[in-house]
């Protein structure tokens, strides 16, 4: 059977029966990324007014009896919610959709109908599969490459139809009827049970589909091509908004454009080439701090091999820095009977270090001296350097130096 969501795309609230509850639990993505597992009811009704997911198209959200429901899907020819209270099986409930998804999601689903229809009519470029995701849609296309021209063309084509108002109907077919041989699809379900559903949009396409869908292409608005890029072995990703899509993707382009101009004090048409002298300037500065930072720890190093206190442990840190920094000090100094402790980074936070002296020492030290700083690290002759997320362990990490080098000399 056709739910009321497939019967009426439209509808945003009806009235229906609950056939059945029980409970069950339903596995999904938490605020932080883990997987969560919620306990609560598996609901079924008479007839739904929320679209189960199927078809390349997400369930949709809605309430019973102000009960929001969390999960739809189809399992033959019913529909199963799950929501986290209980309702009384024979009691009637008023099912409400949330309109702005479903609506979302009907202008996605029939504006990708109408784009596949057009790519295969102009360049016989063939629909394989399409994701409708949560800010963007991907259809993808059977063929290596598609061109820039390709999309235009085919941007320019869906736009003039929408503009000529084409109607959308869906009509249900059996499965013996001998129509059901001239509709485009990819096959049922294994689970199919019942009338085949076609989506027709008038002398452009008829494709088998259970999504829900607008009555006319005028209630897409516009749909923008965003362009391509490498999909599946020898597949193309066209990726395409529809709609609402268009006004908001809109929105936050003219939000960074205006931030952008006020930022490079220059308008919008200017914008690429002052980013890019700021890049240019950012890459000589760059090249210049290095150049002074390798003169620096070339000078460091004579001062520290050249202080009254060499010898023993030598420890050094500062802020600024990287490994090319701590490595060119150790060159220099090139001594392998003292052990040198460099660190760079937040003194309180994260950085970088690297221990250097007699290899036997360091390949001893250096895995412990990572785990003092919270940190991991790798090395080989004589030299061991790594991440560390607790600078401000430094002093236990040189008094951990310290006393091997005073049980070496007690030993000697």
């Amino acid at each position: 059977m056709a739910f009321r969501c497939q019967r009426d795309s439209y509808a945003r609230e009806f009235t229906t029966t609950v056939v059945s509850c029980h409970p069950a639990e339903l596995q999904t993505e938490g605020s932080n990324g883990k997987k969560e597992v919620l306990s609560g009811f598996q609901v079924v009704l008479e007839d739904t007014l929320l679209f189960p997911e199927g078809g390349g198209q997400p369930d949709d959200r809605g309430t019973i009896n102000d009960i929001p429901v969390l999960r739809v899907t189809r399992r033959g020819e019913q529909a199963d919610h799950f929501t986290q209270t209980p309702l009384d099986p024979g009691s009637q409930v008023l099912v409400q959709v949330d309109w702005e998804r479903r609506f979302d999601h009907m202008q996605q689903h029939s504006g990708q109908h109408l784009i596949t229809a057009v790519a295969d009519h102009l360049f016989k470029l063939k629909t394989t599969s399409w994701e409708l995701g949560r800010f963007r849609s991907v259809i993808e296309l059977d063929s290596p490459s598609v061109t820039a021209e390709q999309v235009a063309a085919i941007e320019q084509s869906v736009n003039e139809k929408i503009r000529d108002r084409l109607p959308v109907n869906v009509q249900e077919l059996s499965l013996d009827d001998p129509e059901v041989e001239q509709v485009r699809g990819r096959g049922l379900p294994d689970d199919h049970a019942g009338p085949i559903r076609v989506v027709t949009i008038k002398g452009i396409d008829s494709n088998m589909c259970c999504g829900t869908h607008v009555s006319n292409l005028s209630d897409l608005q516009v749909i923008k091509m965003l362009g391509t890029e490498k999909g599946k072995k020898n597949k193309t990703n066209l990726i395409f908004l529809a709609g609402n899509r268009v006004l908001k993707w809109m929105g936050r382009s003219h939000g960074t454009e205006k931030a952008l101009t006020a930022l490079l004090k220059c308008g919008a048409e200017d914008h690429v080439e002052a980013v890019k002298k700021l890049q240019n300037s950012t890459k000589l500065l760059q090249k210049n701090n290095l150049s002074l930072l390798r003169d620096l720890a070339v000078h460091i190093a004579h001062s520290l091999r050249n202080s009254p206190d060499w010898g023993g442990v030598v420890v050094l840190h500062r802020k600024e820095g990287d490994s090319e920094f701590m490595n060119i000090i150790a060159n220099e100094i090139g001594s392998e009977e003292t052990l040198l402790f460099l660190t760079v980074g937040d003194e309180k936070g994260a950085g970088l270090f690297l221990l250097a002296g007699p290899p036997a020492a360091v390949e001893t030290l250096g895995p412990r001296v990572a785990e003092v700083l919270e940190g991991k690290g790798a090395g080989k002759k004589g030299r061991f350097q790594g991440k560390a997320t607790k600078m401000s362990r430094r002093p236990e990490a040189q008094a951990l130096l310290q006393d091997y080098i005073s049980t070496q000399s007690t030993k000697e």
